[in-house]
C-alpha cells in the first residue's frame, strides 16, 4: 500500500481506496457517481457540526451554511474554508456544470449551481455518501 501525502494532498492508489471504502462510497467518491434524490442521510440532517470528506476527514462545510434547497441532496451555500474544495469544469452527461472535489484527496462530492440561496448565490449539491459528520 503506498499512500503519501504531498504538500497537504493525499496520493493512494485506485486499489488502496477500493479496500478502504464500501462500494457505494467508492463508487461516488472515485468513479464520480451520485446518490439517489432524497435517499442519503444528510439530507434532512438537522445536528449541528462539521460536514468532513467521507475518505479523507478533512473538514467541508458547517451546518451554518447548511439549508433546504428542495434537491433531494444536503446542500450548502459555502465551503467551511475557501481551500477546502476544488472546483472543475464537468462536461459530462451533454451538460456544463461544475464539479466539486475535496481539496486534499480529490474524492468527488458533488456539483455547485449559482442558483443558491442570497448569501452567496450558490447551491454546492453533495451527495450524502461523499460526507461525514463531527458533531459540535
Amino acid at each position: 500500500m503506498v499512500n503519501e501525502e504531498i504538500s497537504g494532498k493525499i496520493v493512494k492508489s485506485e486499489e488502496d481506496w477500493q479496500q478502504e471504502l464500501d462500494p457505494e462510497s467508492y463508487r461516488v467518491l472515485r468513479e464520480k457517481g451520485t446518490e439517489r434524490a432524497f435517499t442519503g442521510k444528510y439530507n434532512d440532517f438537522k445536528e449541528q457540526g462539521m460536514f468532513t470528506c467521507g475518505a479523507c476527514g478533512q473538514s467541508l462545510f458547517t451546518s451554518k451554511t447548511k439549508y433546504d434547497s428542495g434537491s433531494g441532496w444536503p446542500s450548502f451555500y459555502q465551503p467551511a474554508d475557501s481551500n477546502s474544495v476544488t472546483e472543475i469544469l464537468d462536461h459530462s452527461h451533454g451538460m456544463v456544470r461544475t464539479e466539486i472535489v475535496c481539496s486534499k484527496c480529490n474524492s468527488h462530492l458533488g456539483h455547485v449551481f449559482p442558483d443558491g440561496p442570497p448569501e452567496t448565490g450558490l447551491r454546492y449539491c453533495i451527495n450524502s455518501v461523499s460526507l461525514g459528520f463531527k458533531k459540535e
